[in-house]
């Protein structure tokens, strides 16, 4: 009788013990549920977010690429037509050397910092990187173009041509010998730009592909 007693009076504590692992379990499978779809949501914003930035780029290279194209093909014909009548001794005028863009360091900068850096593969990072150093060097290049044409070509461009030009050679003043040389520099920083442009353009396509 008094092991049977003994077995009841346990008989409560061994269902409160079960029932508290029971809830003990639920609790930690709650929590452990909540936890996965959080992180799968989270993964989801994360992807939905890198594929936008990718095809932001991706539009923006290929516009860059085709604008790019144009804008060469011009400056390569000003750049050749200048070095054949230099060549024929034909003395052709210097013009202003002005060189526009529409691009912004700020675009790119707002555009990484709005999730690119956290989301974008390493070697992506590294090609928009090397595509914006490449057009920070170019773009403070054609700046010094310029300012060299705004003080010595521009003031001038009412001269006789013999301002900018050795009658008795025909060939250009030591001090104007600087503007061939700039419109051949645009057409090279057209070609760098192409090069990069691609480039990342590449590498972005190749990681949207492999995200899907």
């Amino acid at each position: 009788m008094v092991l049977v007693a003994l077995i009841n009076q346990k008989r409560p504590l061994l269902s409160r013990i079960g029932r508290w692992t029971a809830e003990l379990v639920l609790v930690f499978v709650s929590v452990y549920a909540a936890f996965w779809l959080n992180n799968y949501q989270q993964h989801r914003q994360d992807a939905e977010r890198r594929d936008q930035i990718l095809a932001a780029l991706d539009q923006q290279l290929r516009k860059g690429i085709d604008s790019g194209k144009i804008n060469r093909a011009k400056q390569e014909h000003k750049a050749a037509e200048f070095r054949r009548a230099l060549a024929a001794g034909e003395m052709p005028l210097p013009q202003r050397f002005a060189f526009i863009t529409d691009y912004s360091p700020i675009d790119w900068a707002t555009m990484l910092q709005s999730g690119g850096v956290q989301l974008l593969d390493v070697q992506t990072l590294m090609a928009v990187r090397n595509d914006e150093s490449v057009i920070r060097w170019g773009l403070n290049r054609m700046a010094w173009y310029q300012k060299i044409s705004d003080e010595l070509i521009v003031p001038n461009l009412d001269q006789d041509i013999s301002f900018f030009y050795d009658p008795a050679t025909k060939k250009l003043r030591k001090r104007f010998g600087i503007y061939p040389d700039a419109l051949d520099a645009n057409v090279q920083f057209a070609n760098d730009l192409e090069q990069t442009h691609t480039a990342l353009l590449r590498r972005i396509q190749a990681e949207r592909q492999r995200n899907h």
